[in-house]
């Protein structure tokens, strides 16, 4: 149940929060709505961090929707990544779209334009699903998040048994949910790598058994971290077999010999006497110990059988902790060599504080499920001690000491600002997993004050529990007193010999023996109810430990997503190096460059006109003109005109003034609305040599 409240909060929460890249463009080259004279022999694209790319990751259109890209992807050091054009293209606007993977594993993809020429109409259909979406990216974040899970109970249970609670070896719900824990990292591990080709490619649910794309995902980053994991897996399972079988049976033994010891006790007592006159007969008969062969006396033997019981107990522990601890380091650096911690800012160190960070949400909040299960379903022979809870107490404390310098770290290296904690998703995701924390901490508190009282009132603990034991034995017999007296009353009624064998316990009628069974099942659930019940400190520990599972599910949802957003550091980032490079938004200003042939002697050059702010309203126009050399160029006129086709506007002419060399001016220049205007420039070199060039643009 609890892994399964685990799966639904995770993916209610995975619903909400989008998936977002952790690569972002921060420039291309041309720039995205730039208009370039002529078409480029390459496109290439920068991104905020390295991206795995393959053929066809990048891919060109003209504005009829043929691609002429060569197909080839070329590495151009840095984070630049470029993909060549045929040669021979016509004028109008191109589509890029590319479709990457980042260098922490999640896919990237988007879609740009350009113009050549002038911008044109396009029939390129812009993909309008981001990569790793759909069905299958939602198949992909839930079994990301089941396995988060998993990683979690299985070595967060384990660590219970051994570190705090080791009889819970031999408790069969303990055994349960470290097992289900293993099972649920298994199945989503394969999942993963199932569906990891059409997560990062096609996005298409019936690619998922593609051999091929399962050959590509295994030579990847990725492919090999859940490769890893699988063959840890394997290593896990064989842990678990002695945990749950040479180890726990080692345990049963410990306390049936303790059992036979205390229910031996009266004997024992009996026969003093007698043992000391046969120890006194034998010494006058045989002389003193001392003069006993080495290891002949009984005691001797049973001391030594106890120190080796002792010693092989002490290595198994040590042993399961050694080589539990390698598994479970090595399953969560199957997370931090292929992600976050991977790439950006000090890797180096963030990959093995990362692994501490896993490693210690484990051990908490494992330890936490695997508390509550045996406080709610074990047994009552076998109920925890509270001794195994204050050792889970200072456990829990450790671990949230290590949380909180890894967590800070780890903060600090994905955000980066203030700005970016509280104006991109990570930040605010972010600040409620620290509000959980804060929560999960102070209900954690109340349990270790449940626990302080559970040791300083041990007295009234017991007699509670020999009140409840009681009580389920009056219960017993009143059952079976049910079924003599319903044995009885037959008899009355003359059945004879067959009614007393209903009286005896239904034997030969199968539905009163299985109303008998029935009763007597009710009757031990009760008493093993008011067993876990008759403490009423381990009734508010109960509670306050249910309370913290409750929150732990949520914050185990918040930290699976964050791992699915983009960090704001990386968000920042990209804004900064993509104002960088735009042109001024604060301004608005445009700038055309266009060249301009009027056939005739000094006929050719270059016209940049700047309009600033580009906005509805008055606008200041420049106008400068270049010669071949580019230099400034004298030429006796120049005129604009302002088209807008869409509402039947225009032409709107405007005659600027000249001012100095190659460069013509004019105010209050009025742009009627909002639009993709078609601007013309007439440059006449001569009285007979005269050329209109023209552009379109995005004003206001």
């Amino acid at each position: 149940m609890l892994l399964l409240l685990v799966a639904t909060v995770a993916a209610v929460l995975a619903g909400a929060v989008p998936v977002s890249a952790h690569a972002a463009l921060t420039g291309s080259d041309p720039q995205q709505g730039s208009v370039v004279q002529e078409a480029p022999s390459q496109i290439s694209l920068t991104f905020s961090e390295k991206v795995a790319t393959s053929d066809g990751s990048v891919r060109v259109y003209d504005p009829k929707g043929k691609q002429v890209d060569t197909g080839d992807v070329a590495d151009l050091g840095g984070n630049s990544y470029g993909v060549k054009l045929r040669p021979g293209q016509p004028d109008g606007t191109f589509t890029v779209t590319y479709q990457v993977v980042s260098a922490d594993s999640h896919p990237v993809s988007g879609a740009f334009t350009f113009s050549v020429g002038a911008p044109s109409k396009t029939t390129v259909p812009v993909p309008g699903q981001e990569a790793g979406g759909g069905v299958v990216g939602g198949l992909y974040g839930f079994a990301r998040y089941l396995s988060y899970a998993g990683f979690i109970l299985l070595v967060g249970g384990a660590a219970f048994v051994l570190a705090c609670w080791q009889r819970g070896a031999g408790v069969r719900p303990v055994q349960r949910i470290v097992v289900s824990g293993w099972l649920t990292l298994a199945v989503a591990t394969l999942a993963l790598l199932l569906l990891r080709g059409s997560y990062t490619g096609s996005g298409k649910l019936g690619d998922v058994f593609d051999l091929d794309l399962l050959s590509d995902v295994l030579q990847t980053k990725t492919g090999a971290a859940l490769i890893s994991r699988l063959l840890l897996l394997a290593a896990a399972a064989l842990f678990i077999a002695v945990l749950f079988g040479a180890y726990a049976r080692r345990d049963e033994e410990d306390d049936a010999e303790g059992v036979e010891e205390s229910e031996g006790g009266e004997a024992g007592e009996e026969g003093v006497e007698e043992d000391v006159v046969r120890e006194a007969d034998g010494t006058e008969a045989g002389g003193t110990e001392t003069d006993r062969p080495e290891g002949a006396g009984p005691e001797d033997d049973d001391e030594h059988s106890d120190a080796d019981d002792g010693s092989y107990q002490r290595d198994l522990t040590f042993g399961l902790a050694i080589g539990g601890g390698v598994v479970a380091a090595g399953l969560a650096a199957s997370w931090a060599m292929a992600e976050h911690a991977s790439t950006g800012l000090q890797a180096g160190l963030a990959m093995p504080l990362d692994i501490l960070h896993l490693l210690a949400v484990a051990a908490w909040l494992g330890g936490l499920a695997t508390l509550l299960v045996a406080l709610f379903r074990a047994p009552s022979d076998a109920q925890i001690e509270t001794a195994a809870v204050r050792r889970f107490s200072r456990v829990a404390f450790g671990s949230v000491l290590v949380l909180t310098a890894t967590g800070i770290y780890q903060s600090w290296r994905q955000v980066g600002t203030w700005s970016a904690l509280t104006g991109t998703s990570y930040g605010q995701l972010l600040l409620v997993k620290i509000g959980l924390v804060a929560v999960l901490v102070g209900i954690a508190w109340i349990s270790r004050r449940w626990t302080t009282q559970l040791a300083e009132a041990p007295a009234a603990t017991e007699q509670d529990r020999e009140t409840a034991t009681g009580d389920g034995a009056d219960d017993g017999a009143s059952a079976d007193a049910v079924g003599d007296g319903a044995g009885a009353g037959v008899a009355d009624d003359g059945a004879g010999a067959s009614a007393g064998a209903v009286g005896d316990g239904g034997r030969d009628d199968p539905e009163r023996a299985a109303q008998l069974a029935r009763q007597r099942v009710a009757v031990a659930t009760a008493r093993e109810k008011r067993l876990r019940d008759a403490d009423p400190g381990r009734r508010g520990l109960r509670r306050s430990v249910l309370a913290e599972a409750g929150v732990a599910v949520v914050l185990l949802a918040v930290t699976t997503a964050l791992t699915s957003t983009e960090p704001g550091r990386t968000v920042e980032e990209a804004k900064a190096a993509n104002a960088a490079v735009a042109p001024d938004t604060q301004s608005g200003a445009l700038a055309l460059d266009m060249s301009f042939d009027t056939g005739g002697k000094n006929g050719k050059g270059v016209v940049r006109l700047e309009i600033d702010p580009a906005r509805v309203g008055a606008n200041e126009m420049h106008i400068y003109v270049q010669g071949p050399d580019g230099k400034a160029h004298d030429i006796p006129e120049v005129k604009v005109a302002f088209t807008l086709e869409a509402k039947d506007i225009g032409p709107l002419p405007v005659v600027p003034d000249h001012i100095a060399t190659g460069h013509w001016t004019a105010d209050g220049v009025q742009i009627p609305m909002a639009g993709d205007w078609n601007i013309e420039v007439t440059v006449r070199t001569s009285d007979i040599d005269q050329v209109t060039v023209s552009k379109n643009a995005k004003i206001g």
